[in-house]
């Protein structure tokens, strides 16, 4: 059980060794909602992107596994404001599983919040999908509906790019978590989700691509 621990370990530290640097990370998610409003038959439904509350942005989710598999990933998450969609606040995204697993992959992720208590989650210290959060694997297409009885119930709605096109996807029992370090390099200081989130802060300068992305993206 220690060998695999320490596997695991490891693992993980390859793969957030490899993490970029914010502004890098933020063009990414920036090309990612480019990219989901440029497929409307494949991609997320504009009735239900409009009809969410926040948006969380995860390029590149990394799936590893030698003997344990896990899941890590980096994003952005962003909520409503009056005037449009509000400055962008850390995510961390994590979680494993064991068994007998090989080979790796790497896929781009969002997650749409579609309401209060989902909102309550995402400022919360941590979370888990699926059990603290009512969450479902969001419809795809440009005739999809966002008044189904699916949606109405999940807080989240999940979504994963895989050969080009969206598909709903399923991360139950995954953990997520502000990311505070990258918090602190994107404003200068110590905030929390909740100050960027519900309270409002000015979007840094290396951010606004990304927001100006979803506003577009949300006409």
């Amino acid at each position: 059980m220690y060998k695999y621990a320490l596997i695991a370990c490891l693992a993980t530290g390859v793969i957030l060794g490899q993490e970029s640097r914010p502004d890098k990370r933020l063009q990414d998610a920036t090309a990612v909602v480019n990219e989901m409003m440029g497929m409307p038959d494949k991609g997320v439904p504009q009735s239900v992107l409009d009809k969410a509350q926040c948006i969380v942005v995860v390029p590149g989710l990394k799936k590893a596994a030698f003997i344990v598999g896990g899941q890590f990933g980096r994003g952005f998450a962003s909520c409503r404001k009056a005037g449009g969609w509000g400055a962008p606040a850390a995510m961390k995204i994590e979680g494993g599983s064991f068994g007998l697993q090989l080979g790796g992959q790497s896929t781009d992720v969002i997650l749409l919040v579609m309401n209060q208590r989902g909102m309550d989650r995402l400022v919360s210290d941590k979370f888990t999908i699926g059990a603290d959060a009512a969450a479902a694997a969001g419809p795809v297409g440009r005739d999809a509906k966002a008044d189904t009885d699916i949606m109405l119930k999940a807080e989240i709605l999940s979504y994963a790019r895989s050969r080009g096109a969206y598909a709903g996807l399923s991360l139950e029992g995954a953990t997520m978590r502000p990311d505070n370090e990258e918090n602190k390099k994107l404003y200068g200081r110590e905030v929390s989700n909740q100050d960027i989130l519900v309270k409002g802060m000015e979007t840094p300068e290396v951010a606004r691509t990304f927001t100006r992305a979803l506003n577009h993206s949300s006409r």
